[in-house]
């Protein structure tokens, strides 16, 4: 018998509450992880700007034909992120919309709102799980240079345009 295993719950009482609350944070976790990888494909295939550029409420086989797609999996994709609030989805016409304020987010690489970045970064993460779990056991680190290249490209994504601000801001760029 294994430690976690001995340390049962003969010794103590589980509170069900905290147990199913946790339960549901670790789920909503899992959907965070999953939608964080369909968000970086959207952003890597285009999805999001073809969307913004269409300027109206689209169906996935529209979207699909834009971007040069599969239907099917676009119709998909389009369903977890109209579930995750990325998109709005309207059932009478099967069409989705991504809203102007989203685009600023997702799109506009100018914006100050601008997060795709940092969904390439948390991509790069999972690509250097060997070297992380490498790390956690010999103490040596990871050098900077020793990462994912999407770290180093997200990262520039994520911060470029509240760097390019504050340059503006202090009169550095013009």
């Amino acid at each position: 018998m294994s430690s976690a295993t001995s340390h049962s719950t003969s010794s103590t009482t589980i509170d069900n509450q905290k147990l199913q609350q946790f339960i549901g944070k670790a789920l909503s976790d899992f959907g965070g992880a999953a939608s964080s990888i369909l968000v970086y494909i959207g952003d890597k295939l285009g999805l999001y700007k073809a969307m913004y550029d269409f300027a109206k409420p689209i169906t996935s086989q529209e979207l699909a034909n834009l971007t040069g797609t599969n239907e099917r999996y676009i119709r998909e994709w389009l369903a977890n992120q109209a579930a995750g609030g990325y998109l709005t989805y309207e059932p009478s016409s099967q069409r989705y919309t991504l809203p102007l304020e989203h685009a600023q987010a997702l799109v506009n690489e100018n914006s100050p709102a601008y997060v795709a970045g940092g969904y390439q970064v948390v991509m790069s993460l999972y690509r250097d799980e060997a070297k992380i779990l490498d790390v956690f056991k010999t103490g040596k680190g990871i050098a900077w240079g020793e990462h994912d290249n999407e770290l180093y490209q997200g990262t520039e994504r994520f911060f470029k345009p509240s760097y390019t601000a504050n340059l503006v801001s202090l009169g550095f760029l013009l």
